[in-house]
């Protein structure tokens, strides 16, 4: 059976995350769970001896040293630098233009936490086998609260002994249509991984994305190999229209398909989640980092500090962050404002 590519997507600048993440070192090469970075987390559920390839990874410019650094000598790995940023449809393109049209690719964000590796792996296997007969396949999360962050999968009928027909894609819903898609059932998160045939890739976003196909197609005919680095054409491909994977193809596509994945996942969007990834104490609280941390009385709070002692009396629902001469305090509430900070831009 041939090997299954994975195709990791470095971009954004993880924002909300602020000021441990920054533009200049975003969140996928931090470690925040466990003792590695997030990306070097998604490479290692790769390995070879699972029936994985050497990684494709898509990133910008400015971070290639990172992604270089933390991939460390990996025989076979290639590196895809985005001369700009054009969303997920033309940077899952970029790596298709570059396989083999009869290779399975296993499209990865950098930036999630996956505590069951063994359950992404099985996952992993199973909508590989779908994309070989030529479906496009999102893992379906497995909703475990209303949650109002994520877009939505609703599961359509059963194709294969784990794969459905994904009947819809829903976006974003208010927390009462949420807790019904609960109450329901049959309908999980999408995390926004995919295992795509290449030539299946290609032909479905020809077909509803041709100005995005044929743009990142003669991106990369002109480009350039630079040792393990492609550098598309920088003038054809940043006038690449910008869409998401979601909206070029998987939600036009008739060939969409689901396998349920209940592994842990977390896409640590925000400190809140960050929170819920890590170990707490019987109180829900956790200290991170490697300053001195004292709490009491505290309910439900995270600290992470870089250095300075933090002492923290009588708080719930809160999150404290030090990073050098940087400090972020917020409530639970307010976690999906971080981002919007003077302190973000260009740090």
């Amino acid at each position: 059976m041939p090997t299954i590519v994975p195709v990791i997507l470095c971009g954004g600048s993880g924002t909300r995350l602020w000021p441990r993440s920054r533009a200049v070192k975003p969140k996928p090469f931090l470690t925040l769970v466990g003792d590695c970075t997030l990306f070097e987390a998604a490479v290692r559920r790769c390995p070879a001896s699972g029936g994985f390839s050497p990684p494709v990874v898509v990133t910008g410019g400015k971070h290639v040293e990172h992604v270089e650094s933390q991939l460390g000598e990996m025989d076979g790995a290639q590196i895809i630098v985005e001369t700009s940023a054009r969303n997920t449809a033309a940077a899952i393109a970029l790596a298709a233009y570059r396989l083999p049209s009869d290779a399975v690719m296993l499209v990865c964000p950098s930036d999630h936490h996956i505590g069951d590796a063994d359950a992404f792996a099985a996952t992993a296997c199973a909508a590989a086998d779908l994309a070989r007969e030529g479906w496009l396949v999102s893992f379906g999360i497995e909703a475990t609260r209303p949650e109002t962050g994520f877009g939505y999968l609703r599961q359509g009928e059963k194709i294969s002994d784990i794969g459905y027909r994904t009947a819809q894609f829903v976006e974003k819903p208010d927390l009462e249509r949420a807790k019904s898609f609960l109450a329901e059932g049959g309908y999980a998160w999408n995390g926004g991984i995919f295992a795509f045939g290449v030539k299946d890739f290609i032909a479905e976003l020809e077909r509803h994305r041709p100005q995005i196909a044929a743009g990142v197609k003669e991106a990369v005919a002109k480009g350039y190999e630079d040792g393990e680095r492609f550098y598309p054409n920088a003038e054809v491909f940043d006038n690449v229209p910008s869409d998401s994977v979601d909206y070029a193809v998987m939600e036009n596509t008739e060939r969409a398909a689901m396998v349920p994945a209940a592994m842990n996942w977390s896409d640590i969007g925000n400190w809140h989640a960050l929170h819920e990834a890590l170990e707490s104490d019987p109180w829900g609280n956790s200290v991170r980092g490697t300053g001195t941390v004292e709490l009491v009385d505290c309910r439900n709070v995270l600290v992470d500090s870089d250095g300075p002692r933090v002492s923290v009396i009588g708080l719930e629902n809160a999150i404290v962050v030090v990073d050098g001469d940087d400090i972020m305090i917020t409530t639970v509430a307010g976690v999906q404002k971080v981002g919007k900070l003077a302190g973000t831009v260009n740090q």
